[in-house]
């Protein structure tokens, strides 16, 4: 967001969303959308979380920094774009304050307004456990070596 943040001479935009100070320390984005379209790179997410973001709400995501979000440990979360509406309307008229229940997959705003979400379980369980690519396989490293070890009782050449 860098080009939207800061002005030509490099001043801070005041008029930017995120440098306004209600929202400067926000951890959740509430995006338009197909957020993150040209953005498949795992770049785009990690320097959401170097700003704090940890959850991106949007209409649409594309398909690869959806994923990458994953690999980050963001959640972006798919609501209906009139969901969508009435949560940035929420937020623009100061109540700020949004609870994400993955467990229960719910947005819940300051008014208790209540919105639930879509999410696969092994990415859930991914998030929910803070685990990336190599976490995970790490977590099935029992599985990992059992395999090995039937390898080299079936194919012994290939280990010597």
């Amino acid at each position: 967001f860098a080009e939207a943040r800061y002005n030509e001479d490099g001043s801070v935009n005041e008029s930017f969303v995120q440098n306004k100070p209600t929202y400067q320390n926000a951890t959740i984005l509430v995006a338009g959308d197909n957020f993150g379209c040209g953005s498949s790179r795992e770049h785009a997410p990690w320097a959401l979380l170097d700003f704090g973001i940890c959850c991106v709400i949007s209409t649409s995501f594309a398909d690869i920094f959806y994923n990458n979000c994953f690999n980050s440990k963001i959640l972006p979360i798919t609501l209906s774009q009139s969901e969508v509406e009435e949560i940035l309307g929420t937020v623009a008229s100061g109540s700020v304050e949004l609870n994400i229940d993955l467990p229960e997959q719910t947005v819940t705003t300051a008014d208790m307004r209540k919105y639930h979400f879509e999410i696969d379980q092994f990415n859930k369980d991914v998030v929910m456990e803070g685990l990336d690519n190599i976490g995970w396989s790490l977590s099935h490293m029992d599985d990992i070596l059992a395999y090995e070890e039937s390898r080299k009782k079936e194919s012994p050449w290939l280990f010597s």
